[in-house]
Formats: structure tokens, sequence, C-alpha cells
């Protein structure tokens, strides 16, 4: 065998979403988020296209996009629809990570790859920094609030019309125990052997 296989299971089913109001005021240093966003490019990916792109905001960059997520939210979004609690976390998530990262993919000028396969490639870059936060014991929060996919978002990130910001990562050392008490089904339930 090449590698651990048991190390590499406990940290696949130890991966957990980590809540920005969970994070503890310990920052995640940039070298870190270098080696998880060396390792997001290693994803599979179609054609080889490297469909994602990555905007990482810290310090000051945090109450940019903390501010630009509170202002289009209320553009948004017709006043009688407004939630005060939604409102809320979209401003105060950005001001308790170390750092957030915004994971757009890049839209190939010729489409000769489906969009479907580059959205495809993306998540599995995202997961890639995922298991790479838990390994470092980061916590990790992948968020997609509906104004990412307007083009008040492309505008922000300077991304072209066909491209597409996937979700916002937020990062951040736990302030909590590591969560346990996850489950999944057994494969029974999901899985159809075909032998002939």
């Amino acid at each position: 065998m090449r590698y651990n296989l048991s190390e590499i299971n406990e940290l696949i089913r130890n991966r957990r979403t980590i809540f920005p109001e969970q994070f503890s005021e310990r920052k995640v240093h940039r070298e870190q988020i270098e080696v998880m966003l060396n390792n997001a490019q290693w994803a599979p990916t179609h054609g080889n296209t490297q469909p994602w792109r990555f905007h990482v905001f810290m310090e000051e960059g945090l109450t940019t996009l903390s501010q630009f997520l509170g202002s289009t939210y209320l553009k948004l979004t017709p006043e009688n629809q407004q939630n005060d609690a939604k409102l809320g976390k979209l401003i105060r998530r950005p001001l308790l990570a170390s750092a957030v990262i915004a994971v757009s993919m890049k839209r190939q000028v010729e489409e000769k790859i489906m969009e479907i396969e580059e959205i495809e490639a993306v998540a599995c870059a995202i997961q890639n920094m995922h298991l790479t936060c838990t390994a470092y014991g980061i916590g990790g929060f992948w968020s997609t609030p509906k104004l990412i996919y307007a083009k008040e978002m492309n505008e922000f990130l300077n991304l072209d019309e066909k491209d597409k910001c996937l979700g916002l990562f937020y990062l951040g050392y736990p302030s909590i125990e590591w969560p346990t008490n996850a489950h999944r089904k057994p494969i029974e339930y999901n899985t159809k052997w075909v032998n002939k």
C-alpha cells in the first residue's frame, strides 16, 4: 500500500463544518492557506482546464467583504423579504474568521468542456481545501448565500460574465471540541452493484 489508508480514512471521516461563530481568536497563517490552495489545485479537472480561482480576504479585507455582503443583501432582497438575522450573519461572519476565500469557476473561453464539469472540478478543489484544514486542525465552512450567484458578486470579484462564484470558504481555529457526532448511511442504502 502506498499510503497509510487508516489515516486517510480518518481524515476524510473527521472532516466537519465548523461555523465562524465557533472560531477562536487564534489566527490562521498565510503559509497554511497557501498549502490549502496548492492542494486545491490538485483536484481532478477535465481537459486540465484548472477552472478554480481564489480571492483570499484577510485583515482589513474581511471588513471589505462584510460590508459588501451586507449592502448587496439589502440591494437584492425585496424589503418585505429581508431578514435581520440573515443580514446579521452575512455581516458578522467574515469578521469572526481569520480568512475567507471566495472560490470561483473561470469559464473556459472556448467552452469545450461542459460548464457542469468545470463546477464539479471546483467543488473537488474545495473538498481538497477542507481536508487540508482538517489535517491542520483548522475549522472550515463552505457557505453559499444566494447573493454569490448575482452579477454584483462577479463585479466585486472582477469576474467575467460567464464565471461563477461557487462559495465563500471561512477559516478559523475552533473554540470548541472537534465534533465527532456525524454519521452517514451504510452504502447498502445508496449503492447498486452491477455485475452483468
